[in-house]
């Protein structure tokens, strides 16, 4: 099974960055093929230019795509799997990703699509994995949880996925506390993940 983790956080000193060294191995370990998107280390730009809004905002299809867009679609083919990996920052994902979505998922491509323009396929598994420094317990509780859920599934991710799912490791602020549960449901999801391509 091929995996694209497209994975949002500056710092290889953070539990994110442990999370995806846990993720990689295990994905590795099912013989899974795992390709990474590190944005921060792409250095990927998030805001769109003045030539990339007009292609947008007025569905304009003979405006070019940038070529960093462009390797992120050959990617998106390739994979059967996407998780997005990262860090909760004031109830959503870091800026690098929200604009990875909105560049990438392009006009003619992910949404008003068209013959004339090569579109994204759907692909079979769209995991949403983040760490996040409150309890799950508070997020579901005050209803920060459920909001993030509706964002990335039902807007980011649409119909562009078979199954979709996001799993949030909380309690980071503990995350020695924290860290058995969590490793418990990476397994879990895995394991779904596996059980998926396997239908």
């Amino acid at each position: 099974m091929n995996i694209l983790i497209v994975y949002s956080h500056p710092s290889k000193k953070s539990y994110t960055f442990q999370v995806l060294e846990k993720l990689c191995n295990e994905l590795k370990r099912k013989n899974c093929e795992v390709a990474i998107s590190d944005l921060y280390s792409l250095d990927f730009k998030t805001d769109m230019t003045e030539l990339e809004y007009e292609r947008e905002g007025f569905a304009n299809l003979e405006l070019p795509l940038a070529d960093d867009v462009k390797n992120e679609h050959v990617k998106l083919g390739w994979a059967d799997c996407v998780i997005f990996l990262y860090p909760v920052w004031w109830s959503d994902c870091p800026a690098k990703l929200k604009g990875w979505f909105d560049r990438v998922f392009a006009v003619g491509y992910a949404y008003k699509q068209t013959d004339l323009f090569p579109r994204i396929k759907t692909i079979k598994y769209g995991l949403v994995l983040c760490t996040a420094g409150y309890s799950n317990e508070f997020l579901n509780d005050t209803g920060i949880a459920q909001s993030m859920r509706t964002i990335m599934l039902g807007d980011r991710l649409g119909n562009r996925f078979e199954i979709k799912e996001m799993v949030i490791l909380g309690n980071t602020l503990n995350v020695e506390k924290a860290k058995q549960v969590h490793e418990e449901k990476i397994k879990q999801v895995i394991e779904r993940i596996i059980n998926h391509s396997a239908c």
